[in-house]
């Protein structure tokens, strides 16, 4: 089958949502169909630019910068994209390309009118992967009230689920966002687990042994430090951890709160914590080979519920989780059934310091850490079987 792709994120950019899309294209490739992923970029000098990478057809097509700037700014230039890029395509090559079904990644919820033009066009479905339920966790955050910006936002998320014959939600307590009587109601909802491809562990830029964390157990984070994540439980717990010499914790990556954190530890002079940049998706197995657990963190005001790619990569490399999350999460559920690490929900630091230690003490007895954290990957968050689900769902 012929499939296209839209999303706005994509190698070389280091995001997990880049990092899953590659793996889910390269997959759809191996499973024996056509893709072409159709990306948003600004700066092109023409109107579009294609390349071929691992089997995968890439269709770069100009329209706003919609990335690193003001939130206004963000929102006109999001708004704008879909029509820019509609505009675009129809000067490229595939203008006249007739598609056996059109998937879209959110975030972004601006897609709608895009998918739309595609889907007429060639009469085919369309199967929305939503991974980020907003603007309602803005909402949950307190970053935005329910005025008119979010009734705004709210109406193209709505035109964005009119367009969609299937959605696939990360987990089945988000289903609720979808019962209050939008136009996601008229079409079908399902569980996409996210998905990760295997990674052979490769050599990292990140040596341990190098780093004031040398000889300890490490509770590693790697991904975004926003405002989403709400990290500084985490820096409270480094603090009430000092005690104890033989546990470190090293922060990797990149975001709108990744400076204010480690200036913030040096101020309250945490030696016990590493701040690092982001490295290479390749480079994370090599990362996770030399430490003990993966931390997770969402801001307990969040609503929505949310499987982060870290904890895939985690799980990948057999990583026992620690996971400071929103109460009700269906996350939480899974690790306490899996026994693949902790969670803790009341946003005390004290119950995930006790967690903490119990889980570092735990993880050198119970030497079936790895395995469990393996099987439960290899069982649901599978490149192969999120392929099989998007094209079942076509069809059918």
């Amino acid at each position: 089958m012929n499939f296209a792709l839209i999303a706005d994120t994509f190698p070389p950019l280091r995001t997990s949502g880049a990092v899953q899309l590659r793996d889910l294209s390269r997959e759809f490739v191996r499973q024996g169909h056509s893709l072409t992923v159709m990306l948003p970029t600004s700066g092109l000098e023409q109107p579009w630019a294609m390349e071929v990478l691992n089997g995968v057809q890439i269709l770069r097509l100009r329209a706003p910068k919609t990335k690193d700037i003001g939130y206004v700014q963000r929102t006109v230039g999001e708004f704008v994209m879909p029509f820019s890029m509609l505009k675009n395509l129809r000067k490229s090559p595939l203008a006249d390309t007739r598609w056996d079904g059109v998937v879209w990644y959110a975030p972004s919820i601006f897609f709608g009118p895009l998918v739309s033009a595609l889907k007429k066009r060639s009469g085919c479905r369309s199967y929305l992967i939503i991974r980020d339920i907003f603007p309602e966790w803005a909402v949950d955050m307190g970053l935005m009230g329910r005025g008119l910006p979010y009734r705004f936002l709210k109406a193209v998320a709505n035109y964005q689920y009119s367009v969609a014959d299937v959605i696939g939600i990360q987990t089945s307590g988000n289903a609720v966002y979808f019962q209050d009587g939008t136009s996601a109601q008229a079409h079908e909802l399902e569980v996409l687990q996210n998905w990760l491809a295997d990674a052979p562990v490769q050599r990292c830029s990140i040596d341990i042994s190098k780093t004031a964390l040398a000889g300890r157990k490490v509770f590693v984070y790697a991904g975004n430090m926003g405002v989403a994540q709400g990290m500084d439980i985490l820096l409270d717990l480094a603090d009430a951890l000092q005690h104890r010499p033989d546990i470190g914790f090293l922060f990797v990556g990149r975001g709108s709160d990744a400076q204010r954190l480690a200036d913030e530890a040096r101020s309250r002079r945490l030696v016990n914590m590493v701040f690092e940049d982001e490295i290479e998706p390749d480079e994370i197995p090599g990362l996770y080979a030399q430490c003990a657990v993966g931390m997770v963190a969402l801001h307990p005001k969040h609503k929505t519920h949310n499987i982060p790619g870290k904890f895939l990569t985690y799980m990948q490399s057999g990583l026992p989780v620690l996971a400071n999350i929103n109460e009700g999460n269906d996350l939480v559920e899974l690790i306490r059934q899996e026994r693949v690490g902790a969670a803790v929900t009341d946003g005390s630091v004290d119950s995930l310091k006790q967690m903490a230690e119990q889980l570092i003490d735990q993880a050198v007895q119970d030497t079936g850490f790895p395995s469990r954290c393996r099987e439960l990957y290899e069982r649901l968050f599978s490149p192969e079987n999120a392929v099989k689900q998007i094209v079942g769902a076509f069809q059918q």
